[in-house]
């Protein structure tokens, strides 16, 4: 049996258009839907293992992707909108009524992915947005209730789909952090 990871990957990673100008975010709410307008095409995204994205019912993982923060903008609905957590570094706002991840903010100035926002491309009302590139934090699911055990079937459902597991970031990811942490040591 195939381990069902994310339903937007679990039939196959859809390759987007490589022209993918933007687009609507919509909780999933029935009516009185959260909206949120993002310009231009996601970066990064990328299948997530760890505790704190919001995943649809039934997914072990999210699917996450960033956007310049000023590439962001509510549209409707922003009263229905909390920030899921205050104390995390990504300040996840969520609609109150369904509970989905509407676009997570770093307000820290200082850490490295401030300017960016963390969206779920799934959630686009028009297709064509980036596919998902590589999966992170993949041990991660185990704090979630995964069975150790269940860790090289999921790594390998990965590779199937040609996203390569990390526990981490990717490499080019982690290698923006270290630079940027080797910047502000030198400044």
């Amino acid at each position: 049996m195939t381990v069902a990871l994310h339903p937007s990957i679990d039939n196959g990673v859809k390759q987007g258009s490589g022209s993918f100008a933007g687009g609507t975010l919509a909780c999933k709410c029935k009516d009185h839907q959260v909206k949120v307008g993002i310009k231009g095409d996601v970066a990064h995204n990328h299948a997530c293992g760890c505790t704190k994205c919001w995943k649809p019912q039934g997914a072990i993982f999210s699917v996450v992707a960033v956007v310049p923060r000023q590439n962001v903008t509510v549209l409707e609905n922003g009263d229905k909108l909390q920030v899921v957590d205050p104390s995390a570094v990504i300040q996840r706002h969520a609609c109150k009524a369904c509970g989905t991840h509407m676009y997570g903010r770093i307000e820290n100035k200082n850490h490295p992915f401030y300017g960016l926002d963390f969206i779920h491309a799934e959630l686009f009302e028009e297709p064509g947005s980036a596919a998902p590139q590589f999966a992170a934090f993949v041990s991660s699911v185990i704090e979630s209730g995964v069975k150790p055990e269940q860790m090289g079937e999921i790594r390998s459902r990965f590779k199937e789909l040609g996203l390569e597991p990390y526990d981490c970031l990717s490499p080019a990811l982690m290698d923006a952090i270290a630079t940027h942490v080797a910047k502000s040591k030198a400044a």
